[in-house]
């Protein structure tokens, strides 16, 4: 929902900020007034195309914000955090333009594309009138009515479950065969990099353990020569620390047995003892698995010469060359297997493309169903709006894939072009006057038409569609009387599902609003400048009986606009 849109400096607009409200919100003033300003100021804020000239002579810049209620607005959130742009329950949309032709664009307060504007745009509003945001002016989004008609959403999630399978698959082949030469090329020079690392086989963590040994064995002369000698003073000489500790120990007990405040001390040397005795053992221990063999030495260095050579060619590190021979290694059975990939790949492929084939016409039957009924009902929708002749065709098609065509899906044997929505191409045709043969609704209907015609597909759809905001400028072009109450009494029921903003000349619409705008235009100084208000209840009678009659307001066009307005 629209809360707020603030316009500054634009064309006759010296600064507006209107409060819209939820249901149906309507804008009413003289021709010239400024009517049409406002909505040219709400499609720049969705992405137009914008000229300096639209800013207010002597100002520097023109700009337009707009501030939205998205709270519940799943796709909005997608598309934010897919930017990475912090989401909240307001939105707040701005667009700036310069005089000196520079275009900004912000999405709270983040500088975002135009082409991010645009997006955001679609998934909040849809402008009916004279301008180029119009969702039904635009082929692509038929199929998408269609959809929301029929609810085929189970069959389009069943569709695309398979789709997206077919594009992955689809991409890996194209990838495998495009890297073909590539692959045949570095064969040999894979097979030769995989023979030198595998004839090494070095092992993570094997470097840190070479140097180490390679420490020790260089060292082994010290090693065997401190060794002996700890060990010959611990535990082998005549005079070793082990007898004269057991010396000592024996004085200890001899001693405990005459005084008892020896005992603990006579432990604590018997542990010095065993302590003296393990360090003996190890000692010897050692010694006797000293390397002393210059062979075994020039092995080790020659393996870590080897390890350093293979680090520099591939990597630096051990790490590395491992990394890297797991990278060649997939690599080379690749090219070497890979007519037996490409031929499973094609094969998955061609079973995906039955599957996908079968889930498009099972989603086909159901579009055609819905097509025939939204024919009907669109039919009867605008006769009641005024356009009584009309013919409204739903043309679904699908285009076959020629044989040099690579992207297909199958069915019954026969090979079928497809997007993400199936196969189906779907486009609506019209006819409005009577005798002529329906054309495509983009090229041949008017503005009116076109609005009307939105009218009554949304009307049709009010329950389904998710766009929370419907602006119709001009709905009521080419109607009065009775077909004119028609059109309110539409929107109105339309307004229970979505935000409604329209303009209007017709008392008959006007008299329906929730929420009642004027959009007047003064003389200040020697300056004109358009301005809008919201109309209080008394302020609503008096516009909708000028409507009625003028800028006279008689009796009977005042109890006129409350009968109008049900007071």
């Amino acid at each position: 929902m629209l809360k707020s849109l603030q316009v500054k400096d634009y064309a006759l607009i010296e600064h507006i900020d209107i409060e819209f409200g939820s249901g149906l919100n309507i804008i009413t003033g003289e021709t010239g007034a400024g009517k049409s300003i406002l909505i040219d100021a709400m499609s720049l804020l969705l992405g137009e195309r914008a000229s300096t000239e639209v800013v207010r002579k002597d100002a520097a810049k023109s700009v337009v914000e707009g501030i939205f209620d998205v709270e519940k607005n799943k796709k909005v959130k997608k598309i934010l955090e897919e930017n990475e742009i912090e989401f909240s329950h307001e939105l707040i949309m701005r667009r700036e333009i310069s005089v000196k032709g520079s275009n900004r664009c912000f999405i709270n307060d983040t500088p975002v594309s135009l082409s991010l504007i645009k997006d955001v745009g679609n998934l909040l509003v849809d402008l009916h009138g004279q301008h180029e945001h119009q969702s039904l002016l635009r082929t692509e989004t038929h199929i998408d009515f269609l959809d929301e008609y029929g609810n085929t959403e189970e069959q389009v999630e069943n569709f695309n479950k398979l789709f997206h399978q077919l594009s992955k698959l689809t991409n890996e082949l194209n990838s495998l065969k495009e890297s073909e030469a590539v692959l045949k090329e570095k064969k040999d020079l894979y097979s030769f990099q995989i023979k030198e690392i595998d004839n090494l086989s070095p092992g993570a963590g094997e470097e840190e353990r070479i140097n180490e040994e390679l420490n020790i064995l260089e060292n082994s002369e010290k090693l065997l020569s401190l060794t002996s000698s700890i060990y010959e003073e611990l535990y082998d000489s005549e005079n070793s620390v082990n007898d004269q500790l057991g010396k000592i120990q024996n004085e200890l007990i001899e001693l405990s047995k005459i005084d008892k405040s020896f005992l603990e001390i006579s432990t604590e040397s018997e542990s010095a003892l065993t302590l003296i005795e393990d360090i003996s053992k190890f000692i010897r221990d050692y010694k006797s698995n000293i390397d002393l063999d210059p062979q075994h030495l020039d092995e080790i260095r020659e393996r870590l010469g080897a390890l350093t050579l293979l680090k520099k060619k591939y990597g630096g590190s051990i790490n590395a060359v491992l990394e890297h021979r797991k990278k060649i290694g997939a690599e080379f059975d690749l090219a070497e297997n890979y007519s037996e990939n490409i031929s499973s790949l094609e094969k998955q492929i061609n079973e995906l493309r039955k599957k996908c084939g079968d889930a498009a016409e099972i989603l086909s039957k159901k579009r055609k169903e819905a097509a025939k009924e939204i024919q009907k009902e669109v039919k009867e929708a605008l006769s009641y709006l005024g356009i009584p002749d009309s013919e409204f065709i739903v043309k679904i098609n699908q285009t076959a894939a020629e044989s040099s065509y690579e992207n297909f899906i199958s069915f019954n044997g026969k090979n079928y072009k497809y997007n993400s929505s199936g196969y189906d191409e779907v486009e609506f045709f019209i006819s409005t006057n009577l005798g002529e043969d329906p054309k495509p609704l983009v090229k041949v209907a008017s503005g009116g038409e076109v609005s009307r015609i939105m009218l009554a597909l949304k009307t049709i759809l009010a329950k389904n569609d998710k766009l929370p905001l419907l602006i119709f400028d001009e709905i009521d072009t080419g109607v009065s009387g009775r077909i004119a109450q028609k059109v309110g009494q539409s929107l109105k029921s339309l307004a229970a599902f979505h935000q409604i903003i329209s303009i209007t000349h017709l008392p008959q619409i006007a008299g329906l609003a929730d929420h009642h705008f004027s959009v007047e235009k003064k003389q200040i100084e020697d300056r004109v400048v358009s301005s809008i208000k919201k109309l209080k209840e008394a302020e609503k009678i008096k516009e909708v009986a000028k409507l009625m009659s003028g800028e006279k307001i008689t009796e009977a066009s005042l109890n006129g606009a409350k009968e109008l307005m049900g007071l």
